[in-house]
């Protein structure tokens, strides 16, 4: 049985396990799901991904969470909190994120999980903003961001993405602690 860190209606969140590692690879190597990066990963790319989500539970109490439909058991990709130190000007700060399998799409998943986190960021780790980014094309996040009651902050060029790269110019949203509690 798996300990869950986070419960929703129909996920659960936890710290990853090895076992984790190949459907992780596959997600990440399916070209819809990696739409709005730059490239898709590797399979060593993903487990040093692992490793770090690991290791930034270990250092911080929180993470980017694997997430388990718990109908099902199965694991369908990622959503949490995690620092984001890349140089910008609302850098460093902790940033939500969800990446899902495309199995796990439009079903709501990325929008309930991401509220759970949102509350267990404000109400048991005390944290008093949490920031958002995606692409300008990635329609889908967007609408989470805003579901999840996140406000647009203002557009940045991302300094990891290739400045001709269509993917560069991306969007921040930004929630307070005193805005949703």
């Amino acid at each position: 049985m798996r300990i869950y860190l986070l419960e929703t209606a129909r996920l659960g969140l936890r710290t990853w396990l090895a076992s984790d590692l190949d459907p992780f690879a596959e997600m990440n190597q399916d070209p819809r799901v990696m739409e709005f990066f730059p490239r898709t990963f590797t399979y060593e790319e993903s487990k040093k991904g692992i490793d770090t989500f690991n290791q930034h539970y270990e250092e911080h109490g929180f993470t980017y969470y694997a997430v388990d439909r718990l109908d099902s058991s199965d694991f369908i990709g990622f959503i949490g909190i995690k620092h984001q130190t890349f140089d910008s000007h609302f850098t460093p700060c902790i940033d939500i994120g969800w990446r899902l399998a495309v199995d796990a799409w439009g079903k709501g998943f990325a929008t309930e999980g991401a509220k759970a986190c949102l509350d267990h960021a404000f109400r048991q780790l005390n944290l008093s903003e949490i920031y958002s980014t995606t692409p300008l094309l990635n329609t889908p996040s967007k609408r989470v961001m805003q579901k999840i009651g996140m406000q647009f902050a203002g557009e940045f060029d991302h300094p990891k993405i290739p400045v001709d790269s269509p993917l560069n110019r991306c969007c921040l949203y930004k929630a307070g602690r005193s805005d949703y509690m």
